[in-house]
């Protein structure tokens, strides 16, 4: 297999590893916990609310350093391989700052997860996952249902 294939089978698995893990682990956007819906659902008190905010704010610096660290790497490696003549050194240096960037956001946004879940008794974390088991279900449905004429065409990356 020739070195540039090889190459790039590595980053898209990579790639598909870490975006899966996320993916596994993610809650909904923003702060759920202040939606009436989930709150109600999860029987949540005021200051279980209030100490959710307090983590949330503790980690949003955090984690939009490492989000912009990884989309400025990826901007990079985009570019890198859009050369005419291509560096695989840069490329190696690249893609290595990369894997780590992305590590380091998976590492930050697992680390507020389990701060929240602290705060959460096991049978309102319980709850979540349902509530974001069924919400996921319902996207899927959604995206499912939709005629080929009607889905959104992909993203152009520049």
């Amino acid at each position: 297999m020739k070195p540039r294939i090889l190459f790039a089978a590595l980053l898209i698995t990579a790639a598909l590893v870490f975006s899966s893990i996320a993916e596994a682990q993610q809650l909904p956007p923003g702060k759920w916990w202040r939606r009436e819906e989930v709150a109600r659902q999860l029987e949540l008190t005021r200051e279980q609310q209030d100490k959710l905010d307090e983590v949330f704010r503790a980690a949003a610096n955090g984690l939009i350093d490492a989000k912009a660290e990884v989309d400025k790497l990826q901007i990079a490696l985009r570019g890198e391989l859009d050369r005419a003549q291509l560096r695989r050194q840069e490329l190696q240096r690249l893609a290595a700052q990369l894997t780590q960037a992305r590590g380091k956001l998976f590492e930050r946004e697992l680390m507020m997860l389990a701060d929240m879940r602290g705060i959460l008794n096991h049978e309102e974390w319980t709850r979540l996952r349902t509530h974001l088991a069924r919400a996921q279900e319902r996207m899927r449905r959604d995206r499912a249902n939709q005629r080929p004429m009607q889905r959104p065409m992909p993203r152009r990356r520049p």
